[in-house]
């Protein structure tokens, strides 16, 4: 399955480097939400990651015969993404604290009086879960949203970030374990205060 969707990814990336204004247009529709959202919880400026989502696609259009070959695009995008955040903040890379915007709307026949109910326990926590992704360091706070909101695999990870696969299994799994911990004391509190 992975691999005829790398071939599928590879095709597009060749036809978009070869000229191919559909190709590119449908890189732009299949990624650009995924980057502003990944670019968004880097710089926290709307603004400049709009810039930084529009000067990449206008230099990979300029400079599409030049680029190397890839089999997962929306890994390289995402790396060139940070690498123009970067730029354009002229700073290292921050990367602070997001929340989780999962809508978790009710069923179609569930009761206005249900859905509130449903909206408060999801705003709830949604406050739970800010608390908790706040607490982690930077770098733990970049790998879990890579892996878990963008799903990027543990090598890609590895190379976004600059590090051995091992060491990003290693903050993954001490802020995993930091979340649980969180967690558990968040809720404590909230049901007994």
């Amino acid at each position: 399955m992975k691999t005829q969707e790398n071939r599928k990814e590879s095709a597009l990336w060749e036809a978009f480097k070869k000229g191919d204004k559909d190709a590119f247009g449908c890189i732009y529709e299949q990624y650009v939400e995924a980057l502003f959202t990944y670019g968004f919880y880097f710089a926290k400026d709307k603004a400049l990651v709009e810039d930084a989502i529009h000067e990449l696609f206008v230099e990979l259009w300029r400079m599409r015969a030049n680029l190397s070959d890839t089999t997962s695009i929306k890994y390289y995008l995402f790396r060139a993404l940070q690498r123009k955040i970067c730029h354009l903040m002229d700073q290292e890379t921050v990367f602070s604290k997001f929340v989780d915007t999962a809508n978790l709307g009710s069923d179609a026949e569930a009761s206005i009086e249900e859905s509130l109910i449903a909206q408060e326990q999801s705003e709830e926590y949604k406050q739970i879960l800010s608390k908790g992704l706040v607490l982690l360091p930077q770098r733990q706070l970049q790998a879990v949203h890579l892996r878990f909101f963008d799903n990027l695999d543990t090598g890609e990870i590895a190379e976004i970030m600059g590090m051995n696969e091992q060491s990003v299994r290693n903050i993954i799994s001490r802020a995993l374990h930091k979340l649980r911990t969180s967690f558990s004391l968040f809720l404590f509190f909230w049901l007994f205060w």
